[in-house]
C-alpha cells in the first residue's frame, strides 16, 4: 500500500442550499501539518498537487527581509504587508506599493505587472506589492530590473532555492508555472503548502516571524475591507495568519504553534473555500464559536434565501 493510499480520506461536501434545498455542489480537500511536515489531519488526499497562486506571496517575501533590502532601503512593516497582499487597489494599499519604489528610488513604470481593465496604472493590479518588493531586492542587489519576471533570473531563483530550503527537496523538482500576473509560481503537494504554512507560524525563524508580524499587524493592507483574510485576521487578533489563493487556494497559520492548514477547492469557487475555512478552524479550535459566528454571517449566509453548508471532517492520522 502506497503512503498516498495511507493518507487517501474523504474530501468535504460543500453545498449551495436554496431554502434547504440543494443548488450547486463542490468538493474541497484541506491537510493540516506541522512544521516538520508531518500530516496530522487530512480531507481527501494530501499528496494531490496544485498550484499554490498567491499563497506563494509570504514566502516571496522572504527574501526582502533576508537579503537586508528593508534595512538598506529604510522600507517598514506596512511595506513588507503590502508585499504579500492580494489587494483591492485603494488608494491606501497602491500608496503604500508606491511608498516602496519611492523609498527604493524605482520608477513605478519597471512595473511590469498588468494594469487592470478601466484603471489606469500597474500599482492598481492586486500583485503589485509583491512585484515591488521583487523590484526593491533586484535593485539593492543590482540585478537587472527588466527581467526580473524571468525564471532565470536571479530574483526569482533565490525564492526558488528558499522554498526548496523550507521543503527540503531539490530545486530542479520544482514545477514553476507563469502565475496571473507573470511570476512564477508552482506546482506543490496540499501537504506541502499546508507544512509551509506551518513553518511560517512556528516562531523560531527571525525572517519569517518578521513577514507574519507585518501581516497581522496591518491586515488591511493584505486584502482589504471585506475580503477574508483580512477578516479573519483581525477577528483572531494575531493569532491566526492567513493567506487566500486563486482557484480555491485558502491556507491559515496557527501563529506560535507551528501548524499549518491548507484548502483546495476542486473547481476554484470562492465562497465553497471560505465556508471550508470557518467549517474548519471552528472544529479545530483555532478560532472561537463567537468568532466563527461572525465570519458565517459574512461568508456563509449569502442572503435570506441562500447559505452554504460543509459536510464532513478532517479525519486525524
Amino acid at each position: 500500500m502506497t503512503i498516498a493510499k495511507r493518507h487517501q480520506t474523504a474530501p468535504l461536501e460543500v453545498q449551495l442550499l436554496r431554502e434547504g434545498i440543494v443548488e450547486s455542489c463542490h468538493q474541497a480537500q484541506a491537510v493540516v501539518c506541522d512544521a516538520r511536515g508531518r500530516v496530522l489531519s487530512t480531507a481527501g488526499n494530501p499528496e494531490d498537487a496544485y498550484f499554490i497562486r498567491s499563497a506563494l506571496k509570504p514566502f516571496q517575501a522572504l527574501t526582502v527581509v533576508g537579503t537586508s533590502t528593508m534595512e538598506h532601503f529604510n522600507l517598514n512593516d506596512r511595506d513588507l504587508a503590502v508585499i504579500c497582499s492580494s489587494h483591492q487597489g485603494t488608494l491606501a494599499q497602491v500608496r503604500q506599493v508606491f511608498n516602496i519604489l519611492w523609498y527604493c528610488d524605482i520608477d513605478p513604470k519597471t512595473l511590469q505587472c498588468p494594469t487592470p481593465e478601466g484603471l489606469d496604472s500597474p500599482l492598481q493590479h492586486n500583485c503589485s506589492g509583491k512585484h515591488a518588493g521583487m523590484l526593491a531586492v533586484c535593485k539593492h542587489q543590482q540585478w537587472p530590473l527588466s527581467t526580473y519576471m524571468d525564471p532565470s533570473h536571479p530574483i526569482q531563483i533565490a525564492i526558488l532555492n528558499q522554498m526548496a530550503d523550507l521543503l527540503r527537496m531539490p530545486a530542479a523538482e520544482f514545477i514553476g508555472v507563469h502565475d496571473d500576473c507573470g511570476v512564477p509560481t508552482y506546482l506543490l503537494q496540499l501537504e506541502q503548502i499546508a507544512t509551509l504554512y506551518a513553518q511560517i507560524s512556528a516562531g523560531d525563524n527571525l525572517n519569517m516571524e518578521r513577514v507574519v508580524r507585518a501581516i497581522i499587524h496591518h491586515p488591511e493592507l493584505v486584502a482589504g475591507t471585506g475580503e477574508f483574510d483580512t477578516d479573519l485576521m483581525t477577528l483572531s487578533a494575531g493569532e491566526l495568519v492567513s493567506k487566500s489563493g486563486a482557484e480555491g487556494v485558502q491556507c491559515v497559520g496557527r501563529v506560535g504553534q507551528g501548524l499549518g492548514l491548507a484548502i483546495k477547492v476542486a473547481d476554484g469557487a470562492k465562497r465553497a473555500k471560505y465556508a471550508t475555512a470557518i467549517h474548519l478552524l471552528r472544529s479545530l479550535g483555532w478560532l472561537s464559536p463567537g468568532h466563527a459566528d461572525t465570519l458565517a454571517d459574512r461568508y456563509v449566509t449569502l442572503s435570506e434565501f441562500k447559505r452554504i453548508e460543509v459536510n464532513g471532517e478532517l479525519t486525524m492520522l
